[in-house]
């Protein structure tokens, strides 16, 4: 068993290592902070996994978030209730906090403080950003007080500009995990090439990202883009064949918010209902989009077809897996989802659109279904022909099991993106 000891993009442009929990077994650990803008998330649970397996590999890891968590801290489960007392919450911390981190940066760190409020003036585009300059103080204040040099973000959004701004006030670095297409969005306003510019390193979730990155950062920036994928662990999302039942049951993991496509999958699902078919759809995930689908629902008689179970905990995912025939997500934008993943680990086939980084983890016909984005009669073939098809769902989901296994392995990639810690910050 060996790790290489650099991270080296092969040709799929991936960080090769092989599977190990002692990848920085022979090195001293890294303490390092990770910062987000809500944390522990119940649609970010990758965040809390890859702080989990880096921990198990030595690391030593301080957790903080922009926000407060987005439950009440008795509906989390144990292991994250254990996790957000440990974090350290930038806006509920008051004003009080951000004075003293004020004070502290003008006392103890002047000129710094002056070159980040310099930097952060030259950003532009509206007060918002003298927020995040405040935000950032009081993430310096708290690295410094803990000890932390580097400091690593998920997402290029918000907690980034918090980050970037970080690195230009103290003596600290950063670096960011880009997810798309999110963040590729108004990239001017959102600072994106300033962040990858400050950046120590960039770790993009798939080629798909990489190539966003790319396009919006100069060609001397290049050299500190990493490809590592995010995982999901195969053990706990392991097949589960349950006996065929009435109804087909289809299952949809997902933001309630217009890029999930949700309104697409109804209108599929709808089509197979006027068949005379027995479908039942679940969709687990809260949002902004909620009331508009309670409203179709009911307007459409789909009431007892399509059930919205709301926001679900970690935890209770592989309860709805095993009773789950095909899993379904109809977005309109995504980077690589992770809800896939554990439904293809989990031996579930998968139907999806042909976007962003989805073809990454789904290849058409091999170890899934894809079609194009808004086309609900495509969507409705590809259900029809799993609920028609027992032996084509059943190669589907032996398929996808083994491509999660192969590229997608929680354990494995983490141990990559040791690597890359290692590389850039040794």
């Amino acid at each position: 068993m060996q790790i290489l000891t650099k991270p080296h993009n092969g040709p799929a442009g991936m960080i090769d290592a092989e599977v190990g929990g002692a990848s920085s077994g022979k090195r001293p650990p890294l303490r390092l902070a990770y910062l987000a803008s809500q944390y522990p998330a119940v649609s970010h649970t990758f965040i809390f996994n890859e702080i989990r397996e880096l921990r198990k590999l030595g690391f030593e890891i301080s957790t903080a978030s922009i926000n407060a968590c987005d439950r009440p801290v008795s509906q989390l489960p144990e292991i994250e209730r254990t996790e957000q007392a440990g974090t350290y919450y930038v806006k509920p911390s008051g004003s009080l906090k951000a004075l003293q981190a004020v004070i502290y940066s003008v006392v103890r760190n002047p000129f710094g403080t002056m070159r980040g409020l310099l930097f952060t003036i030259r950003l532009g585009r509206g007060v918002k950003r003298f927020f995040y300059f405040i935000e950032a103080l009081m993430i310096g204040m708290w690295m410094r007080e803990k000890g932390l040099e580097h400091l690593h973000v998920h997402f290029g959004t918000a907690a980034a500009s918090v980050g970037m701004i970080v690195a230009k006030t103290f003596p600290l670095t950063y670096s960011l995990t880009i997810h798309g297409p999110d963040e590729f969005y108004e990239v001017s306003n959102s600072y994106l090439p300033e962040k990858i510019a400050t950046a120590r390193f960039v770790c993009c979730i798939g080629s798909y990202a990489r190539s966003q990155v790319m396009k919006v950062s100069l060609s001397n920036q290049w050299k500190k883009i990493e490809v590592v994928p995010l995982g999901v662990d195969p053990v706990k999302f392991a097949p589960y064949h349950r006996a065929a039942t009435v109804p087909f049951e289809i299952l949809c993991i997902g933001r309630l918010a217009p890029a999930k496509g949700h309104h697409i999958l109804l209108s599929a699902v709808r089509v197979l209902i006027e068949e005379n078919r027995a479908v039942r759809l679940r969709i687990l995930g809260d949002g902004p989009e909620r009331q508009s689908l309670e409203q179709r629902i009911a307007e459409e008689g789909l009431t007892g077809h399509v059930i919205l179970e709301g926001a679900v905990n970690q935890d209770r995912i592989p309860g709805f897996l095993k009773k789950t025939d095909v899993f379904a997500l109809a977005s309109f934008a995504e980077g690589v989802p992770v809800s896939l993943m554990e439904a293809m680990a989990s031996e579930i086939p998968c139907v999806s659109t042909l976007i962003t980084g989805i073809p990454e983890l789904i290849r058409d016909e091999i170890d899934g279904l894809l079609v194009s984005p808004s086309d609900e009669e495509a969507l409705a073939d590809a259900l029809r022909r799993l609920m028609d098809e027992p032996e084509l769902r059943r190669r589907l989901g032996k398929a996808g099991r083994l491509r999660v296994m192969d590229r997608y392995n929680l354990e494995r990639n983490v141990s990559a993106l040791a690597e890359v810690y290692h590389c850039h910050l040794q």
